[in-house]
């Protein structure tokens, strides 16, 4: 394992990495329908002060609000987990949330009142935000901002687009600075992006025959549905059972809009009987704009085919907003608030630091000089959402243990271990990646693989491949790729991963460098020892090469409906554990809440042959490494959902 790593790391060079510069010209998330962020996206140029009608036309943003208990909330979101405690999955409300840990009446009124001396107003949205709209001058005097216009010029493969940001991080008012925990959609900048993988155009399999000794589904790895992925993770041995999830509802929460008749073709192709008029859209924020390629319509696509795909009865929300900060925040509160959906997904993500990096999401506290962001009000919702008994999850990446260095990062950066969020937040699932066992026939080169047994994901089995194209790995497009795994630096360590063999802290020497640059320039030094939250905490397959079809139609002129196969990426798990939940919740005749607890204790306490978690020993990340135990690679591995079901009950 160690000698793959070193392989990896020294031909990791400059000119192999991304084609274009980061976005760090103070911008934010894109208008609906912008394209969002890639290797190949141009930096971003300052227009100036917003001018016209842009000026002087209302700003609505989002104002995030501390929890009034922070701590009593975590505590009781792990009792409601622990089956000898009486709290065991006594569900809240939103309404018993709101009173008992929600800011006061009295904190929202002074919030109000102090926005008001600034000629906004306000509307509470949720337990822990509000809606603040007034003038982009009277915003700007209020949080301390000077708001500009910024353009990103066209490019081979996507449009341009326009948006605005501040050029400086906002400044909560003095008199509300202790409430806030953040104030999204300043900026309206694309930051985050799917977590779906395609290989590249000379590196796919022409063929591949699945491993002896496993489960038979009906079509090969690489040209997967969701009936297969049914079989091998013995999801159909309860859908044989009748549990399908009828009479539930799981949530999608996504940051593009999608043609709900692909998913209705998609399951009738799978040979899967579903109720017509099952979706419904719930645009957020104004919604995510048309379907699009460029937007991401995609992963919404396959979101919906996969989770509705196996739990074949329950009814699919499918929350859509404009991909912003503030977008971002409001898709999870209005699911959540909502609370019709008893699971929740999202396939969407960005380095966890990666805000930090531009002005577009933190808010600095004048009184204190600490700074808020989306991860904190993120983070109150995910609590709330736990304590109503929903369950969620959120896909890994798609860079191995390298997040940061995939996608935004430009191509002078050096390399540091970094994890994706909202999966490093420890109140959602992690969703990480495998590589199913089998073997792999290429033409050109003419080469055979073979994967003795479902392993972690990463590209390096590849390497004979780009050898005999000679070109490095980078060069030919297998890193960094792999399922998302490490340690956080942004949360700490929860008390499900607290004393669990194989959970890590940060490594030593992880500097992100701006390398272009004479000395290089020091971007982000991650601290090192931190006993930071493990990522992923399960896994399935996702890698493309293993992966799956998805029936979708392109946004561009005179397409139609079509079958697309060797697709993958983390954000296949995530919507699969979504649907996996619904059979859960099934059969235990109730809300499973945070799926974390149970998983951990599912896969240190069970025993004999019918494990419901079965550990990925082999392969790795392109660092962390697959073992017994837990790993920050696959996590603690594959579920066996039929034997999981026993454990729910």
């Amino acid at each position: 394992m160690t000698s793959e790593r070193g392989i990896f790391v020294a031909r990791f060079t400059k000119t192999g990495v991304a084609a274009a510069a980061l976005l760090m010209a103070n911008a934010g998330g894109a208008v609906a329908g912008a394209p969002y962020p890639t290797r190949l996206t141009p930096a971003a140029v300052d227009q100036g002060a917003l001018a016209g009608a842009a000026a002087v036309a209302p700003i609505t943003v989002t104002v995030a609000l501390n929890l009034r208990d922070p701590a009593g909330a975590e505590t009781l979101l792990r009792r409601l987990s622990v089956k000898s405690d009486p709290l065991y999955r006594h569900w809240l409300s939103p309404e018993q949330f709101a009173a008992r840990f929600g800011p006061t009446d009295a904190s929202v009124e002074a919030a109000r009142a102090a926005l008001a001396a600034y000629n906004l107003k306000t509307e509470r949205v949720s337990a822990t935000l509000l809606h603040v709209t007034g003038a982009p001058a009277d915003l700007g005097r209020a949080f301390g901002v000077s708001l500009h216009q910024f353009t990103v010029p066209a490019t081979a493969t996507t449009s341009a687009y326009s948006f605005r940001a501040p050029l400086q991080p906002a400044t909560a008012p003095a008199a509300i600075a202790p409430l806030v925990s953040g104030v999204l959609g300043l900026s309206t900048r694309p930051a985050f992006a799917p977590h779906l993988m395609r290989p590249p155009a000379n590196m796919r399999a022409n063929r591949v025959a699945p491993a002896t000794g496993v489960r038979v589904t009906p079509d090969p790895p690489g040209a997967w549905t969701v009936r297969d992925f049914d079989i091998h993770y013995d999801a159909a041995a309860l859908q044989k059972s009748g549990v399908t999830g009828a009479g539930q509802t799981l949530g999608i929460m996504t940051l593009a809009s999608f043609t709900q008749s692909d998913a209705y073709a998609y399951w009738a192709a799978a040979g899967l009987k579903v109720a017509t008029g099952r979706i419904t859209e719930i645009p957020v924020d104004g919604g995510a704009g048309p379907p699009s390629d460029e937007a991401g319509s995609d992963e919404t696509t396959l979101d919906v085919e996969q989770s509705g795909g196996i739990a074949t009865g329950a009814s699919v929300l499918v929350y859509e907003a404009p991909n912003t900060d503030q977008g971002f925040v409001d898709v999870f509160a209005q699911a959540v608030m909502d609370n019709k959906a008893s699971s929740l997904s999202i396939s969407w993500g960005e380095w966890e630091w990666f805000q930090n990096l531009s002005n577009s999401g933190p808010v600095t506290n004048p009184l204190t000089g600490h700074t808020t962001d989306t991860l904190n009000a993120v983070h109150n919702i995910l609590v709330e959402a736990g304590l109503q008994g929903q369950s969620t999850f959120a896909a890994a990446g798609d860079a191995g243990a390298y997040d940061a260095n995939d996608g935004l990062a430009p191509p002078d950066y050096s390399l540091a271990l970094s994890v994706d969020y909202p999966a490093s937040d420890p109140a959602i699932t992690a969703a990480g990646g495998t590589t199913l066992a089998g073997t792999q026939v290429y033409q050109n080169p003419s080469i055979t693989i073979t994967i003795p047994a479902e392993r972690v994901w990463s590209w390096n089995y590849l390497v004979p491949l780009c050898n005999d194209l000679n070109l490095s790995p980078v060069a030919c497009g297998i890193f960094p790729v792999g399922g998302g795994g490490g340690v956080s630096i942004e949360f700490p360590v929860p008390a499900y991963q607290s004393g669990v063999t194989g959970v890590k802290t940060s490594a030593p020497n992880q500097v992100f460098l701006d390398e272009d640059v004479t000395p290089p320039k020091t971007i982000y030094a991650l601290p090192a020892g931190y006993a930071g939250r493990n990522v992923p905490d399960i896994s399935f397959n996702a890698d493309p090469q293993t992966g799956y079809i998805i029936g979708y139609t392109s946004s561009a002129p005179g397409s139609v409906y079509a079958d697309y196969g060797f697709i993958g990426g983390t954000s296949f798990v995530a919507p699969q554990l979504n649907g996996v939940t619904q059979l859960l919740i099934g059969v235990a005749g109730t809300r499973l809440g945070l799926l974390n607890p149970i998983l951990y204790q599912a896969a240190f306490s069970a025993t004999g042959k019918n494990l419901p978690i079965k550990q990925i020993t082999e392969g790795n990340n392109d660092f962390y490494v697959g073992r017994k135990g837990y790993a920050p690679a696959a996590g603690l591995g594959i579920i066996d959902v039929g034997n999981l079901a026993a454990v729910v009950k």
